[in-house]
């Protein structure tokens, strides 16, 4: 059987309430600025100070640029969709918006992997810290994690590319992602399904689960440490255990679906989109020394960090 595939999709959007569309893409608009100056300041911060030398500081500074790539796929879009009347993207288009939000949101996972691999060096093999982390490992970690990021969202595009859509075009969500466009596809979708829950469904649950237990072991060493040094430890893997919760509890809960209906995708989709995004400064900022002073230095004034 032969399908006359569509040529755009129209994005049903966050939610249908007309009236408070306006007031949201206010609201929306300034999350996105405040996420693109709150992780442009940490990045060009660490990348203006002394703290760049440093393997923690220098995954943090590649972890501020996902945020406001992945940001950018979809938030824009979402701001202009809540003005316009029409909400349609091409095709071409929306492969392109899944592929990029599955890059970097995939980078972003496989850096925070690596910046919990670089604490448990730090505070379990403190005397081979330098050497097992050195400029080269982190840039190999860096690289592993853009080309894992690429295989991953290529995967995706390829499932998706491939399938008949010959109606209805209008897809239930605020950006093109596979679950929601499996719905539209003319034929049945049930096989890709498992095979997507168990490739970025169960790999998230994993890196999760893993995430967790190397802190959890990071938090047992510690015991045997200085109280000062427990401390600063405490201080540094709290911010990464807030941010891994942070971006992965809703991306299971999207990715691994407890029933046929996705109808709370957009929900989730949003903590790992926009509100993760928009408090991971402030999560590394307010209770570091290191990222306050180096701020004090490359910023100023001086009064705008100093203690009251």
């Amino acid at each position: 059987m032969e399908y006359e595939n569509i040529t755009e999709f129209i994005l049903l959007g966050l939610f249908s309430n007309e009236d408070a569309k306006a007031t949201c893409s206010v609201i929306f608009s300034l999350c996105y600025l405040a996420i693109l100056s709150g992780n442009l300041a940490v990045l060009l911060t660490i990348r203006g100070s002394h703290l760049g030398e440093q393997p923690m500081y220098f995954f943090l500074s590649y972890l501020s640029f996902m945020d406001v790539c992945f940001t950018s796929t979809v938030v824009p879009k979402l701001i202009i969709d809540l003005l316009v009347q029409w909400k349609t993207i091409s095709f071409s288009g929306c492969m392109s918006q899944m592929f990029y939000a599955h890059f970097f949101g995939a980078t972003e996972i496989f850096i925070l992997v690596a910046m919990a691999y670089d604490r448990y060096v730090a505070i379990c093999r403190p005397l081979h810290y330098m050497v097992i982390m050195s400029r080269r490992v982190c840039y190999i970690l860096v690289m592993a994690s853009v080309i894992g990021a690429f295989a991953h969202s290529l995967m995706q595009v390829l499932i998706v590319i491939q399938l008949p859509f010959c109606g209805p075009n209008q897809i239930d969500h605020y950006f093109c992602d596979v679950f929601p466009l499996l719905k539209l596809a003319c034929m049945d979708t049930g096989l890709l399904k498992i095979i997507i829950v168990t490739t970025t469904g169960v790999l998230s649950i994993l890196t999760f689960v893993a995430l967790v237990i190397s802190y959890i072991i990071i938090l047992f060493t510690l015991r045997t440490h200085s109280s000062e040094g427990r401390r600063k430890a405490l201080s540094t893997c709290g911010s990464h255990i807030t941010v891994v919760f942070m971006f992965f509890l809703p991306l299971i809960f999207t990715y691994v679906p407890m029933a046929d209906s996705f109808s709370d995708d957009k929900v989730f989709a949003l903590f790992y989109t926009m509100i993760a995004p928009l408090f991971n400064p402030l999560i590394y900022t307010l209770r570091n020394t290191d990222m306050k002073n180096a701020m004090r230095k490359v910023w100023g004034p001086k009064k705008l960090f100093e203690k009251n």
